[in-house]
């Protein structure tokens, strides 16, 4: 039977799962958007006051319930709005619902509360509001703080990122929106502090209800009803300098070379390694700067895993990097010599090791003594008599929050690593393409960290690699957005590309050595292979590669390169990367929104090649692997661009 063709959701999101319609709200000056109980990007004259407010209520492992919303009510009037609901957070062991109420009014002011009771008893994390600060005008600005005993004092929301809670017992908070207006957020019911969710690549500071100091989980008793709430206030009247001037057309300008690209590589995961192996043309044809690999020193079949790397090393002619992964259950000479044994019977010799244990895959709180196994030291001393001669790379396989809480010492490793992902504590669409907007702060605190040394990204991408904060990545058995899933559909459609770009260049500009875009085969893959779950689009297609494999190809080969400073006017709609080959400047396109943006390019001389990845061209570059050396669409003069939503365009001279 003929396979239908992939729906335009297929294309872009890789499912048919809809994201929840969100609902603009105005109230003079002040507006918001409601977006499934909760409000988001809250703006005072078109700047951006809070990202969100929220009531969330989270279960033991730090699961995130999705109430089930009745009875909602909205009045949008002349002078504000009014939004009421009633809502229920419900599982198979307990059940809470709450009340909410939200209003806007012109005078600008803003309050959203909630009358909860438990149905049972509810064991919870947390449960409560939530308030998002965005970072654009308020990182490392003034805040006003009142605590919850009435005292005030005078600090600033954290410039590099804190490993803990920089402010706690809050009551209210009060920062500058623009020359001669404040915003004055008041939140009671319960104390609140905050905590720096630049750490898990959200684009904000997050203050929450009660406190990690204090034992959780904790019940909530069956029957006791509590209120909480939320008020923003702005206040004061704009200066001539203040009023900031909106604008649809996007300016790219592109400027002076300095800096080079970094080494763009893939993963290759213990469980990937003979389907990598399959896939030795691909891999070729994409020109990887590196893989990078993995043995889980908790599994077994390490040889042959090492045989399948080494196998694919020769074939692919791709230096390789392994990442080692210590039980932690014997000493850290007995664990790494089992490791190298196996490669040896393998006849794997890496270019570079990453030698990390099994505890440091798992958070934990600051300021708590380090998990049990081997430190730094132990482990670089030990690796670096195993593989005498190998570059050695420590840190953390997972998020920068690991390693800015446990920091590694200079002068151990010859590169530091760690990952990000951008589904912790979000996953629909717009949190995604935020997140990128975290990573300058990210590469700034980890180079304020580390120093000199060089700095690589590791394996990354939408789909969740690794779950410091549970037993397990949590499963997608529907195929939609949901949080800390190690399978995201978003990985196979359009919208990948255009975030995965946004993530090689921040890596480029802020100066890294190396950097992994997800998976070679997997669920964070490039490459399709069969799989035990649906691939809409992909199966029975003919279809050979995701999209996001033509960035790979695209940038692969590329390494040193110099770089071109290209800069966005509005980089949250379009995101840019260039740089200077020998044939003359290419400069990539990202659209990280579902309309069409058209960007004004200046600085790019002549005539030009254009590739755009689109739903338009999915059908054609998910089955031809050589899709951008193909001729492109001719531009005699490069000027107006335009990009479809979630489009990634590539302009190279011609």
């Amino acid at each position: 039977m003929p396979q239908k063709k992939p729906s335009r959701a297929i294309k872009l999101f890789g499912t048919q799962a809809p994201e929840g319609k969100r609902r603009e709200l105005n109230a003079g000056h002040l507006s918001a958007l409601l977006d499934n109980g909760g409000l988001r990007n809250i703006r005072y004259r078109g700047v951006e006051v809070l990202r969100g407010i929220a009531y969330l209520l989270r279960d033991k492992n730090w699961g995130t319930y999705t109430p089930l919303i009745e009875n909602l009510k909205l009045k949008q009037g002349k002078s504000g709005f009014i939004v009421t609901y009633e809502a229920t957070a419900k599982d198979a062991e307990q059940s809470l619902r709450y009340c909410a109420k939200i209003q806007g009014n012109a005078d600008g002011t803003l309050s959203f509360s909630a009358d909860g009771t438990p149905l049972s008893d509810f064991l919870t994390n947390r449960t409560g509001f939530v308030v998002l600060h965005p970072l654009e005008g308020i990182a490392a600005e003034a805040v006003e703080v009142e605590h919850v005993d009435g005292r005030r004092e005078k600090r600033r929301f954290p410039k590099l990122i804190s490993p803990g809670q920089p402010i706690f017992n809050i009551r209210s908070l009060k920062h500058t929106v623009m020359p001669g207006v404040t915003a004055s957020v008041v939140m009671t019911g319960e104390k609140f502090e905050m905590e720096d969710h630049r750490n898990w690549m959200d684009a904000s500071y997050k203050t929450y209800v009660c406190s990690l100091l204090d034992p959780w989980p904790y019940t909530l008793p069956r029957g006791k009803s509590f209120t909480q709430s939320v008020t923003l206030q702005i206040a004061g009247k704009p200066t001539k300098a203040g009023a900031r001037r909106k604008s649809d057309m996007v300016q790219v300008a592109m400027g002076v070379v300095k800096g080079k690209m970094p080494r763009i590589g893939t993963g290759v995961a213990m469980q990937e390694a003979e389907s990598a192996l399959t896939q030795c043309d691909l891999i070729t044809a994409a020109q990887p700067s590196h893989l990078v690999c993995q043995i889980d020193g908790r599994q077994s079949g390490q040889a042959l895993a090492a045989r399948a790397f080494a196998e694919l090393k020769a074939a692919t002619n791709s230096p390789l990097t392994l990442e080692i992964i210590l039980p932690a259950k014997d000493t850290a000479e007995n664990e790494i010599a089992q490791i190298a044994g196996a490669l040896r019977e393998g006849g794997l010799r890496p270019d570079a090791v990453v030698v990390t244990q099994v505890h440091d895959l798992k958070s934990f709180q600051p300021n708590t003594p380090r998990p049990p196994g081997p430190g730094y030291e132990e482990m670089a001393r030990v690796a670096r008599k195993a593989f005498p001669g190998v570059t050695l790379g420590g840190g953390m396989l997972c998020f920068f929050t690991e390693l800015n809480r446990k920091p590694p010492p200079q002068g151990v490793f010859d590169f530091i690593t760690h990952t990000v992902c951008p589904i912790v504590h979000a996953a629909d669409d717009l949190s995604v393409m935020e997140t990128l907007q975290s990573l300058p702060w990210i590469i700034a605190s980890t180079r304020a960290m580390i120093g000199k040394t060089p700095y690589h990204l590791g394996p990354s991408s939408i789909a969740c690699r690794d779950n410091p904060y549970g037993a397990t990545v949590a499963p997608n058995p529907g195929n939609g957005r949901v949080c800390l899933a190690a399978i995201d559909p978003r990985q196979r459609g359009i919208f990948a590309v255009a975030w995965s770009l946004g993530l090689v260049a921040a890596a480029a500009q802020g100066g890294l050595a190396a950097m992994s875009m997800g998976s070679i085969t997997g669920p964070q893959g490039l490459i399709y292979r069969k799989a035990a779950y649906a691939q809409p689009g992909y199966d029975g297609t003919g279809a050979k590669v995701y999209p996001s494999y033509h960035l790979l190809a695209g940038l692969g080969s590329v390494a040193g390169a110099k770089l071109i400073n290209a800069q966005s006017s509005v980089p949250a709609k379009v995101q840019t990367l260039a740089y200077q080959t020998k044939a003359g400047p290419v400069l990539w396109l990202a659209n990280l929104t579902p309309e069409k943006q058209v960007a004004k390019v200046s600085g790019f001389m002549g005539a030009a090649c254009v590739h755009t990845l689109d739903e338009s061209s999915f059908d054609s570059c998910v089955k031809d692997i050589a899709f951008l050396t193909k001729r492109g669409a001719q531009l005699k003069k490069v000027s107006n661009l335009e990009l479809a939503p979630y489009a990634v365009m590539r302009v190279a001279t011609d």
